[in-house]
């Protein structure tokens, strides 16, 4: 069975999108199950076919010509992030709304299997309107002014959004989310879990792992790796005032398509705080390594306890699922997505502020064993073997006619 897999951001590009792409193309194409995978990306990926991007709009008309005379496979499994196929919001008619790519599902005679990537609750899209730069020729006198426009614009826009969403996956053989959550919000979709595997074939000990990066031995370590950006909430991870027996490290980079502003704190930043008066930056790191390597990724993991997801909004974590397959509980915000994993005893959510996150990091200091146990418990299931086989059974269902199956979590 030969699978088209279309994402737009595939490696070498950086970002979220694509390293799970290439994961799962890795992952099928080791079964041995007879199945054969080819890639449609944009042109700075190294698929198998290009000229997919967020600004062209022909993207359907390139799709259709790769499935109808190029690849021809047997199934055509979307990665779809409205924004990397090009989402325009037309405000004025908002049911006018669309992406460059609708007009493939439309057209596409080959069933289609899509993976959702972006799907928020109204509460989480108005979110990103509150995460306006506090720079601007008004100023900070502009700030309400850009809040109360961004927000009109994000009330506006959420209906059209979600219907996008909500019309792929009608027109899918089947959908995929990586939530009940996410599949709720939808009205649907099979849920299967973000693969995720150490890259090391053989976990590395904490002393081992620490030295690679310089880290204490003798503290415990809450992690924050990824995009270090408003919406994933770094701006309150310099102020958490943690006990003696805490540390914590940072990791920020930027997606391919990522513009948001690095929050990160910086080196330099983190320099002049510890000259002042704050006495607890001295247990705060900031690597400044960039995007790591799978392998330096996964050594940063295994040098690490806890990791920290402050976001503000999410329709899904990668850092979270690499997390736990190192093992690591998490604290993370209050949202919706955190919380389905938060009630199978994988980690902690909180309120966004400093105190609480710091709260809840201690709760599972003291209690680490146990959510270290039904961490262990969980990890089989985000093995990226596992993962593959489920898709699989997608895909031969699909093939053949058959109603989608439902993997629902437990």
């Amino acid at each position: 069975m030969k699978i088209l897999m279309v994402s737009t951001e595939y490696p070498p590009m950086k970002g979220g999108v694509g390293r799970y792409t290439e994961k799962l193309v890795q992952a099928l194409r080791r079964t041995g199950d007879g199945i054969e995978v080819e890639v449609a990306c944009n042109q700075d990926g190294r698929g198998e076919f290009a000229g997919i991007s967020p600004t062209n709009e022909r993207n359907s008309e390139v799709l259709l010509k790769i499935v109808e005379e190029q690849s021809q496979p047997d199934i055509v499994h979307v990665q779809f992030e409205p924004g990397l196929y090009g989402l325009i919001h037309d405000l004025p008619n908002p049911s006018a709304s669309h992406t460059f790519i609708d007009e493939f599902y439309r057209e596409c005679k080959v069933p289609i299997i899509t993976t959702f990537h972006s799907v928020y609750t109204l509460r989480e899209w108005i979110a990103q309107s509150m995460a306006v730069k506090h720079h601007g020729r008004l100023g900070k006198y502009g700030i309400p002014l850009r809040v109360a426009v961004r927000t009109w614009k994000s009330l506006t826009t959420y209906g059209p959004f979600l219907r996008i969403n909500q019309e792929k996956l009608k027109l899918s053989a089947a959908g995929i989310c990586f939530s009940n959550y996410m599949s709720r919000l939808l009205g649907g979709g099979n849920i299967v879990y973000h693969g995720a595997d150490p890259a090391l074939s053989t976990p590395l000990s904490k002393v081992k792992a620490r030295a690679n990066f310089g880290l204490p031995a003798d503290k415990m370590i809450a992690i924050a790796v990824g995009f270090g950006t408003a919406t994933k909430g770094w701006d309150i991870l310099s102020k958490l005032e943690m006990s003696d027996r805490w540390i914590l490290v940072l990791n920020s980079a930027r997606g391919h398509f990522n513009k948001e502003q690095n929050i990160s704190p910086g080196i330099d930043k983190i320099s002049k705080m510890r000259r002042g008066t704050n006495n607890n930056t001295n247990k705060l790191i900031d690597l400044q390594r960039g995007f790591l390597t799978e392998e330096e990724l996964s050594i940063l993991f295994y040098a690490s306890d806890i990791v920290v997801l402050p976001y503000k909004i999410t329709s899904g974590s990668g850092v979270m699922f690499d997390a736990l397959a190192h093992g690591l509980p998490f604290v993370a915000s209050n949202l919706d997505f955190f919380k389905e994993f938060e009630a199978m005893g994988l980690g902690l959510t909180a309120k966004r502020n400093p105190s609480s996150f710091v709260n809840a990091i201690e709760i599972i200091g003291k209690n680490y064993d146990r959510y270290s146990q039904a961490v262990s418990n969980f990890t089989p299931k985000l093995r990226w073997e596992y993962v593959a086989k489920q898709h699989i059974e997608i895909y031969n269902r699909a093939k053949n006619g058959e109603k989608p199956m439902t993997f629902q979590s437990k």
